[in-house]
């Protein structure tokens, strides 16, 4: 008997084996392919466009022609709009988070709120960006500004700023509340001192995602009003602007080939914002991480 139990073991191990081969092999595919991917994009775009990343193109506007043509504009517009995103989008939603999680009654109404924020993060980006041209642009008045635009790329990523802070907030062992309230700290102070340093690595997770989403987005900005062609660098909240992405797509949408070029060097200058505001939030991440 215990012979056969022995052999049945062995086979059915040796299939668990097999299976377990193939589905390491498949992960390892798809990993590889995904890298490959990545690898011929970056080296498609940087023997196109490095030629054309110099000074000049930091420094000049956009132009019919091609060797004149730069990026001053729509990088200062992206800032400018970032400088807006970033801020209103953190503290309106880890404050929604906060509260979800800290002073709302967990009841019916409260799951309703929030089956209804994790849905938003999936609905299209257009959809936030008629929102926007409704409640900013025309009903508040503000016009196509960057005011606007940073408003409507805010409520495009709140619901994944919401989402990942209330997981992050989760995720903060219980003893550590209670020995904030055993040292006599009211729920405020327990909050601010002991739950928010302890959530930012696990908040800052979702905010560098959904950061680096805002930068990419197009289409809610074109409905705003976000120009295509801007000959100017943005002097205040109400001024008109473009971001790197419109004035890339504007680039590769036409017939030149040496346009092609430039938008080439459009996606590294993008490629390399994108990286330093991902170090920059990678590095406050890993100091409360270390912390903690």
């Amino acid at each position: 008997m215990k012979l056969i139990d022995t052999k049945i073991v062995q086979r059915t191990m040796g299939k668990r084996l097999i299976v377990n081969n193939l589905l390491k092999g498949l992960f390892l595919s798809a990993t590889l392919f995904g890298l490959v991917v990545l690898a011929v994009l970056l080296y498609r775009m940087f023997t196109q466009g490095i030629g054309y990343v110099d000074w000049d193109f930091f420094n000049n506007f956009a132009s019919r022609r091609p060797e004149r043509a730069g990026i001053k504009a729509a990088l200062f517009g992206t800032l400018w709009l970032m400088a807006v995103t970033a801020p209103v989008s953190l503290i309106l939603g880890v404050g929604c988070a906060i509260y979800l999680e800290e002073y709302a009654k967990k009841n019916g109404f409260t799951r309703f709120i929030q089956i209804n924020i994790a849905n938003l993060a999936g609905v299209p980006s257009i959809v936030f960006g008629l929102l926007g041209l409704t409640v900013f642009v025309r009903l508040m008045d503000l016009e196509r500004s960057v005011l606007a635009g940073g408003l409507t790329m805010s409520l495009l990523i709140l619901p994944v700023i919401v989402v990942a802070a209330q997981e992050a907030i989760r995720a903060v062992p219980k003893h550590l509340y209670e020995a904030s309230y055993g040292m006599g700290a009211t729920k405020w102070q327990t909050i601010r001192r002991v739950v928010l340093p302890a959530a930012i690595p696990g908040i800052l997770t979702g905010s560098i995602l959904a950061l680096s989403r805002a930068v990419g987005e197009t289409a809610p900005l074109i409905v705003v009003g976000a120009a295509a062609f801007v000959a100017f660098v943005p002097d205040s909240l109400l001024s008109s602007f473009t971001v790197m992405p419109i004035q890339i797509y504007n680039w590769a949408s036409r017939p030149q080939v040496e346009f092609h070029e430039v938008a080439a060097a459009g996606i590294l200058v993008l490629l390399l914002l994108l990286l330093i505001m991902n170090s920059i939030a990678v590095l406050i991440r890993n100091k409360f991480q270390k912390r903690y």
